[in-house]
């Protein structure tokens, strides 16, 4: 196994992924549901995530390809997407049903964990590292920054428990706002190198 791809994986997939600030996140998503459905949501969330960005690990140049969609075109969809979510909750709707494996989906794996950034670093990563030690350095980079999401979201759970519902839905907003400028970024980082060419 390659150790340096293992390393560049785990390192780059945890700071985009950023289990850390995608906690307030979950705890504001996933308010008024038990325990057990956080945790549900937390396990669900990271699995969704680590299953999309492994496909795209192996097979994302080829997905790309076939449909006519560059890498900058994803990243626009899923800062529209993103601004989307960050509308409802600077407006204080419900992101989603109250069925957990809703929120666990979208917009929690996709597109705010497994977002266009993870997805285009696992296929720089691949490219980068194409022989088999490699690609399985890569994987196992992927593996051990899904079950460090996994952690990080299953701890914001245990802090959700402590929060009153006025400070999570003070904290909602707030996100809200922040989650709005990350989409935007998202949005002008993709015109600008499309401009650039």
């Amino acid at each position: 196994m390659n150790w340096r791809a293992f390393a560049e994986a785990f390192i780059t997939l945890l700071v985009i992924m950023d289990p850390l600030g995608s906690a307030p996140i979950f705890i504001s998503l996933t308010a008024g549901r038990t325990p057990g459905a956080r945790r549900r949501a937390a396990l669900e969330a990271a699995a969704a995530a680590g299953g999309l960005v492994v496909v795209f690990a192996l097979f994302g140049r080829l997905i790309l390809d076939y449909l006519h969609v560059s890498v900058e075109s994803l990243t626009i969809a899923g800062g529209l997407l993103l601004l989307l979510v960050a509308l409802q909750m600077l407006r204080g709707e419900e992101i989603a049903p109250t069925d957990t494996a809703n929120v666990a989906l979208v917009p929690l794996a996709t597109p705010l964990l497994a977002g266009p950034g993870a997805i285009a670093a696992v296929m720089v990563l691949t490219k980068r590292y194409e022989d088999a030690p490699g690609r399985f350095g890569v994987l196992l980079g992927i593996a051990a920054a899904v079950v460090a999401v996994a952690l990080g979201l299953m701890l914001a759970a245990q802090i959700a428990r402590l929060l009153r519902p006025s400070a999570i839905q003070l904290l909602t907003r707030v996100l809200g706002l922040l989650l709005s400028a990350i989409a935007v970024q998202f949005i002008v980082d993709a015109v600008k190198i499309v401009a650039a060419r």
